[in-house]
C-alpha cells in the first residue's frame, strides 16, 4: 500500500515525536489524581459548614495484571511524575493517529 505525500509527511512527524519521547526515557503509564478527604472527627474543619477537606493529596495509579496499584506522592513527586504520565498519554495519541491512516 502506498501512502500519499501528505500521509507520509504526517507519519514522519509522528515518528520524530515518538523518537524524541523515547530518547528522553521518561514515560510512565497511569494517571495522577488529586484527592481531598474528610477525617470524620467531630469539630474538625473538614466537618464544618462549609466543609474544608484535608489535602490536597496526590496519588499515581495504574493497572498491573488487571489490578489497580497506586502510590501516594508528595507535591514535588507529582511535579516530577506528571511529565512522564503526559508522555505516555502522548505516545498513545500518536500511535492512534498513525494507526488511523
Amino acid at each position: 500500500m502506498r501512502l500519499n505525500p501528505e500521509h507520509r509527511a504526517e507519519a514522519r512527524r509522528i515518528a520524530a515525536e515518538l523518537a524524541a519521547i523515547a530518547r528522553s526515557g521518561k514515560v510512565l503509564a497511569g494517571s495522577i489524581i488529586e484527592r481531598r478527604t474528610r477525617c470524620g472527627r467531630a469539630g474538625c474543619r473538614c466537618m464544618a459548614d462549609p466543609p474544608q477537606p484535608h489535602g490536597p493529596y496526590f496519588q499515581w495509579t495504574r493497572k498491573i495484571r488487571a489490578k489497580t496499584v497506586g502510590r501516594w506522592l508528595t507535591p514535588a513527586q507529582r511535579d516530577d511524575y506528571q511529565p512522564w504520565v503526559d508522555n505516555d498519554r502522548r505516545i498513545r495519541q500518536l500511535v492512534a493517529r498513525l494507526a488511523g491512516k
